[in-house]
């Protein structure tokens, strides 16, 4: 049986997968957006991301695990963000929000699972809750932009 220490840092190894695959995915968001403005949002996701993974490495580190010795538990790339090249290769802003937004879906569930654990301690939790409304706030950006640019296009 796995103590509350290892069980804890399961749950931040599986979080840190989740935001490289958002890093991942907004980082290649921006390198293809053709809108300047579209880019710098993804740029600056992609780079709130990287800070949640050193956030998350360290708080793993703080419990006495190794962050980068464990895999996720829900695969190597969450679902919504794989169909990403393919809305990039159609040049179409609405399909690439679409696509981050269905990542971001997969994140803010991760997320909420996560802050869910009861065994969490008390600093664990409010780092959680913290990188939460974070991942919230860009999915609802998101979701905006890609909404925008569906009612610009009718």
């Amino acid at each position: 049986m796995k103590s509350t220490n290892e069980k804890t840092i399961a749950v931040l190894n599986d979080l840190i997968e989740t935001c490289k695959d958002g890093q991942n995915g907004f980082r290649t968001a921006a390198e293809d957006a053709k809108d300047a403005e579209l880019s710098r949002v993804f740029s600056n996701y992609a780079a709130q991301r990287a800070q949640f993974i050193r956030e998350l490495q360290e708080q793993v580190r703080t419990l006495g695990g190794d962050p980068d010795k464990s895999g996720s538990v829900s695969g190597t790339l969450h679902r919504g963000w794989i169909n990403l090249k393919a809305a990039m290769s159609k040049n179409e802003p609405h399909a690439v929000l679409a696509e981050c937004e269905r990542g971001e879906d997969a994140a803010v569930a991760n997320y909420r699972d996560a802050s869910n654990n009861l065994y969490l301690d008390a600093e664990t939790r409010a780092l959680i809750e913290r990188q939460a409304a974070g991942v919230q706030e860009a999915h609802d950006r998101v979701k905006q932009l890609r909404d925008s640019v569906t009612y610009a296009h009718r």
